[in-house]
Formats: C-alpha cells, sequence, structure tokens
C-alpha cells in the first residue's frame, strides 16, 4: 500500500497526465469491470487518468497485444513470423520484426487474468507498477528519483512495435525503471494516445521505497539551475572546493 507520504509526493508532482497504479492478478479483484468500448491494452492507462476511475480489465478487453506480453494467450504464428511489421513498415522484412518475437518479454504464461488499473493517489491496494506520463521538468524530478540513492543508470529499451512490452512486462521481469517518449511507437501513434515528447516511465515494486525516499530527500530543482544569491553564493563556495581538494594533489578540476 502506498502511504500517505508517497500519495504527497505524486500530488506535489502536478502532474497533467495522473499517475497510474497497476496490479497483474490471478484472481479477480474487487474493483469493478471496465465497461466501454473495446481498446488497446496502452490505451487503458489514458482512460484511468481521463476518468480517474478504478477498474479491471482481462484478456477480453484487449484489442491488441498487451495480452501476449501480459501472458494471457500464446503468439500466434502468424505474428510471430514477422508478416504485420512487414505490412506495416516498420521492418525492412518479416525476417526483421521476427527478432522482435525471440527477444520479446512476457510474463509468466497464463498467471496475469486480471489488471487492475487505479489512479494512484486514490490506490487502495499494494501496486506492482507505478506508471507516470510527463513533461518537463516532472520527468526530469522522477527519472532522477530513480537513480538519486541508487546510482543507478537510466536505461530505455523499447522496439518500434509492441511497446507494452517493454512498459508493462519487462519492468516486472527486470526489476528495472523504463522510460520511452510519445511519438515513436507504433500503436501508442496510431491511435494518439499522448501528443509526441512526453516521458512514459514505468517504475516497478521494488524500486518503490528508493524512489519515494528520493523525493522526500533530494533537490527537486537543482542548486545550479536556482536563480536566488544565496544558492549561487553556495554554489560557488562547493565548486572552489573541488580546486582545494585538485590542489592537494597538485591536479585541477575544469569543470564549471
Amino acid at each position: 500500500m502506498l502511504r500517505s507520504a508517497d500519495i504527497e509526493a505524486i500530488k506535489k508532482l502536478e502532474l497533467a497526465y495522473p499517475a497510474v497504479a497497476i496490479k497483474f492478478r490471478f484472481e479477480k479483484p474487487e474493483a469493478p469491470h471496465y465497461e466501454g468500448e473495446k481498446l488497446a491494452f496502452c490505451q487503458y492507462v489514458k482512460y484511468t487518468q481521463d476518468t480517474e476511475k478504478h477498474f479491471y480489465t482481462d484478456m477480453n478487453d484487449d484489442a491488441c497485444y498487451g495480452k501476449l506480453v501480459l501472458g494471457m494467450e500464446e503468439l500466434s504464428p502468424v505474428t510471430g513470423s514477422g508478416q504485420a511489421g512487414y505490412d506495416f513498415g516498420c521492418y525492412k522484412t518479416p525476417a526483421a520484426n521476427q527478432q522482435l518475437y525471440q527477444k520479446l518479454p512476457i510474463l509468466v504464461p497464463h498467471t496475469v487474468r486480471y489488471v487492475e488499473f487505479c489512479p494512484a493517489v486514490t490506490c487502495d491496494f499494494d501496486p506492482d507498477l507505478l506508471f507516470f506520463v510527463a513533461d518537463f521538468p516532472q520527468s526530469d524530478i522522477i527519472m532522477r528519483a530513480t537513480s538519486y540513492i541508487s546510482g543507478d543508470l537510466w536505461e530505455s529499451k523499447s522496439s518500434p512495435v509492441i511497446s507494452c512490452a517493454w512498459m508493462y512486462a519487462y519492468p516486472m521481469i527486470s526489476g528495472k525503471v523504463n522510460h520511452i517518449t510519445t511519438g515513436f511507437y507504433h500503436g501508442l501513434k496510431r491511435r494518439k494516445a499522448y501528443p509526441a515528447g512526453l516521458r512514459m516511465i514505468s517504475i516497478p515494486f521494488p524500486k518503490f521505497p528508493e524512489f519515494f525516499q528520493a523525493l522526500e530527500e533530494m533537490d527537486w530543482t537543482l542548486i545550479a539551475f536556482r536563480e536566488d544569491e544565496e544558492s549561487k553564493e553556495e554554489l560557488a563556495r562547493r565548486m572552489a572546493h573541488w580546486q582545494e581538494m585538485a590542489e592537494e594533489i597538485g591536479g585541477h578540476v575544469d569543470l564549471k
């Protein structure tokens, strides 16, 4: 369960697109079942953001291949052949597209039967993923919070099609944060889910403690980007100390 402090930190980000909590379940959740037009899996995050509803979906609600990467159904031979990516013009040959399916992250087959969606600030369950769609500077703050304590490198792993594999299955399998930019990915772009140039950031549950601790402790606006005189003087003092350290070993620091 997210702590009240975690929820307040999310609210403080003042996101134009609300953060979404996602849970992959074998047993049916107590939330209402989604009722509406059948959507692609990636569109349910946007639906949650637009409606602020708490609901669940199953494989019959998915109009695309989210159900494949969640292990709800097997890869069909025609899809696995790479013909679709070739026909869409995303790959030069079916064989090139087929490389994706050789490496596609897929959750343990048939262990996910339902997916629960909820605005993060009203979430009353333990989410598996926190999903953010953010512009700058919010995405800068979110990404820095994922590495502020651990020093983890920022990695973006994705493919031109089936971006849902990398944003929902891959973080669960790897335990790593993943992030992509809207406007690059075939399904999201074709469905006009978001304007281009936003950051989609998926944070898996093992990273939650570090992430929220970092949001509490780190400077959201770094000292080098502050315009007040006190901050400028403090930064100058710190940088002068670098030179003092370098001079002790007969060196020099060129960082400015």
